[in-house]
């Protein structure tokens, strides 16, 4: 059994607060030189999903703590050169070019007992392999055809084959072309120095241990293991070497661990006011949210429309380091409209203009529309604060 430290540092619920701000990339200058991929590298892993209200959430994630990044920038900075592929992570998530080896005890679990156990027609699996070898980079419509109009979400064969490929890790998805993957040969995509598997699990896992802690600040066992969806005993067998140091946070009722870099500065700096992706991941663990923020969030969007509270696609609100309210958007040509906006009191007001009016300026829309207030007696004042 691993013996875990005593813990040598108390801190304030507001300290915690702060360290997971400024670890998250929300307290301070943002890096500008170091653009999209430095917030890709900070951070570890962007999440990837299919709805799109302003934008996909990969791109919420880089404007939220940048600004206004063209969008056709984040796309390139993801994309090209090399520098990312997509995985299994936190979900399907873009991922840092040079994680590639922490994630061979993953490939290695999917190659040992894979994940969907699909039948496969004999021969589809390597017809695949040797397409792209020979063609590739390619869609799944291109090396086949993607439906079938049978089972498994319609998977045609070769989807079936190339999504085991890439669980295993010999195919590697180097890009999002349309919302497709496409697909390329791991040998081909992946720097040699990068492209193996020697790191054991124990090794992997200590270091996706630290690098989680690291991008959060600060975290439980649940929060720092549910980053890249880690098991707890799996946390629990190398948190210890990680890295990490054992902290005690006021009001907390579980332990907690910290990057000591995060310990050794007092967080300082300019607080952004930005709406969240509800894939943001600041946010995207509904018990740390509610612990670091006293703000219960929840994605409504697979939620049926008339049990929604907040909308379907609610977007938080930060401003000040803290969560002040949340916004239902959508888009009507040039204008964003805000279907439902909820409010924690009148101060919530002008930072909710300030972020509506950056956000619509950022995806092109020259005109901010207020449908519905949760506090009705504060919709003329956020109507004159957009105009």
């Amino acid at each position: 059994m691993t013996t875990v430290p005593r813990p040598a540092t108390e801190l304030s619920a507001d300290e915690a607060r702060r360290i997971a701000l400024r670890a998250q990339g929300f307290l301070g200058a943002p890096d500008r030189r170091a653009g999209v991929r430095g917030v890709l590298r900070h951070l570890g892993a962007v999440q990837l999903d299919t709805i799109s209200v302003l934008a996909r959430s990969h791109e919420l994630i880089p404007y939220a703590r940048l600004g206004a990044v063209g969008r056709r920038t984040v796309e390139d900075a993801y994309w090209t050169e090399g520098h990312s592929f997509e995985y299994w992570s936190h979900a399907a998530c873009i991922l840092p070019v040079e994680e590639w080896p922490h994630f061979a005890f993953r490939r290695r679990a999917y190659r040992a007992r894979p994940h969907w156990n699909h039948d496969l027609p004999d021969g589809a699996y390597d017809t695949v392999v040797k397409q792209l070898r020979a063609e590739g980079p390619l869609t799944a419509t291109e090396l086949g055809g993607a439906k079938n109009g049978g089972e498994w979400w319609d998977w045609s064969a070769s989807k079936v084959a190339v999504e085991r490929a890439l669980m295993y890790g010999e195919v590697v998805c180097t890009e999002r072309r349309g919302w497709k993957r496409v697909y390329d040969l791991a040998e081909r995509a992946v720097p040699d120095d990068l492209l193996h598997d020697q790191l054991d699990d124990t090794e992997c896992l200590r270091r996706l241990v630290r690098l989680a802690g690291q991008a959060l600040g600060i975290g439980t066992r649940a929060d720092i293991a549910d980053y890249h969806r880690l098991k707890g005993e799996q946390f629990d067998a190398v948190v210890v070497d990680s890295g990490l140091v054992p902290v005690t946070v006021e009001g907390w009722s579980k332990p907690a661990w910290a990057d000591p870099l995060a310990l050794a500065s007092e967080p300082r700096g300019r607080h952004r006011t930005t709406l969240l992706s509800p894939f943001d991941s600041l946010v995207w663990e509904r018990a740390r949210t509610e612990r670091i923020f006293g703000f219960t969030h929840r994605l409504e969007a697979y939620v049926p429309k008339p049990k929604r509270v907040y909308g379907y696609f609610a977007m938080p609100l930060l401003s000040g380091g803290k969560l002040l309210g949340r916004v239902d958007p959508a888009r009507e040509g040039s204008t964003l409209v805000a279907r439902q906006v909820s409010l924690h009191g009148a101060k919530s007001v002008a930072p909710m203009a300030q972020a509506l009016r950056e956000a619509a300026e950022w995806v092109g829309c020259d005109s901010v529309r207020i449908e519905r207030v949760d506090r009705p007696e504060l919709t003329a004042d956020l109507v004159r604060a957009v105009s």
